[in-house]
């Protein structure tokens, strides 16, 4: 088997691995690093679940091998916390004030699509909303917790909280 050693940087801290080739970045994060919130639904790039962000933008971990994050920048659901105080931010807050999750499997990955969406775009309408969740599958919720998460946390952040 072809074993290829990376560089990467997750949720601040530079990590250096020995990884065979055909490893996905999702199982990397699970298996070599413990990050356990990138969570496998679907394993063919659909759900969501397994969203991260590379260099600031969103991409399925799933579908991702571990060499391609070779010296890139990655974060995970585990990096949107307080990592001193473990102080939820604007819009974890938001997500367990507008019950924004039932089961739970879906939310980080959820997360992690409105955390670039609400970094690129700090007034979202509805719209925007349901369409970068658009490639996020919820099987719980019916999504409206979930809207109005995203909504109240982008106010939560233009007024600076």
């Amino acid at each position: 088997m072809s074993r290829h050693r990376i560089k990467l940087t997750v949720n601040g801290t530079r990590y250096e691995r020995e990884v065979e080739a055909r490893l996905t970045l999702a199982d990397f994060l699970r298996h070599e690093l413990g990050l356990t919130g990138t969570h496998l639904g679907c394993e063919h790039g659909v759900c969501g679940a397994c969203t991260v962000l590379i260099d600031g933008r969103s991409a399925r971990a799933c579908l991702t091998f571990a060499v391609q994050a070779h010296a890139h920048d990655l974060t995970t659901v585990e990096a949107l916390a307080d990592q001193k105080s473990g102080e939820l931010n604007a819009l974890q807050q938001a997500f367990r004030v507008h019950h924004g999750l039932q089961c739970g499997f879906c939310t980080p990955g959820m997360l992690i699509t409105l955390t670039e969406l609400l970094r690129d775009n700090r007034d979202p309408t509805e719209h925007d909303v349901r369409e970068a969740l658009s490639g996020n599958l919820c099987r719980c919720t019916g999504y409206a917790g979930i809207v109005a998460a995203a909504l109240d946390a982008a106010l939560r952040l233009r007024k600076g909280g």
